[in-house]
């Protein structure tokens, strides 16, 4: 590839990864699947990032998979196929284990992949002319890697419909159906991500970490099953010295040590 397909930069905590393919709408191929899996890899594994912020350059978001690399599987065999989707699979993995809060930044339409993208993503801001489409049956395809993603977001019933129209849906039905949090003017969303940040920054990064990690444990199964877990992973917690911290700073009325005394993130 000629141009840099992501842009990465980290400041006072928050790493800022960019999609930079605006001529192809930030359509992604096998390239930029593995290098953004690499790069979301490497800000997971960073101490010194707290929050990780996906947005994009140009008018769109992701239009999905680019065409270029659309052709070329057509003329792959099952098992090129399987290894291509297999890798997109781990990218959607990656993305939504990140053990530290994530943030969608949506300014323009989002298309099949590219809703996969902001359905990993904990957080979702998106400008309120933003469109989305889960697109891949008007090609004869289908959303496979992305479902479990994107049917935790906006549910099974959503779903039945805009997995098999692939009609296009605006950021207020984004809203409604749960796949975005936030719908604002576009001139308005970087406002709105430091807002976020801001919150996100005021908390303590390895009880955000055990959070996620908690969603992913209790998520569809009943209070009973689950009964014992819980009561492990908040013993455990308690007794940490990030927990002993924020308590002890909560009693004190101080911040607590890992709060900067101004962090006014930037939004990258």
């Amino acid at each position: 590839m000629s141009e840099q397909a992501i842009l990465v930069g980290r400041s006072r905590g928050v790493g800022t990864v960019t999609l930079n393919r605006p001529a192809v709408h930030n359509a992604f191929n096998d390239a930029v699947i593995a290098e953004l899996t690499e790069v979301l890899k490497g800000l997971g594994d960073d101490d010194e990032v707290r929050a990780v912020v996906l947005r994009a350059n140009g008018k769109s978001f992701s239009a999905g998979a680019d065409l270029g690399w659309m052709r070329r599987m057509a003329d792959y065999g099952e098992a090129e196929n399987l290894a291509d989707a297999k890798a997109l699979a781990r990218l959607m993995h990656v993305l939504n284990d990140l053990p530290k809060p994530t943030v969608a930044l949506v300014q323009g339409p989002a298309y099949g992949g590219g809703v996969g993208l902001i359905a990993c993503c904990d957080i979702a801001i998106a400008a309120d002319g933003a469109a989305f489409s889960l697109s891949e049956v008007k090609l004869g395809l289908i959303p496979a890697v992305i479902s479990p993603f994107v049917l935790q977001a906006i549910g099974v019933r959503a779903g039945r419909r805009y997995f098999l129209s692939a009609e296009r849906f605006s950021a207020l039905e984004a809203q409604r159906l749960g796949l975005v949090h936030e719908v604002v003017p576009e001139h308005m969303l970087d406002g709105a991500l430091a807002k976020v940040l801001g919150r996100l920054l005021e908390c303590g990064p390895q009880a955000q970490a055990e959070a996620k990690a908690l969603i992913a444990a209790v998520a569809d199964r009943t209070p009973a099953e689950v009964l014992d877990d819980t009561a492990v992973r908040i013993a455990r917690v308690r007794a940490s010295e990030e927990g002993r911290e924020g308590v002890s700073a909560f009693l004190e009325r101080r911040k607590p040590a890992w709060v900067e005394d101004d962090p006014a993130p930037g939004a990258g």
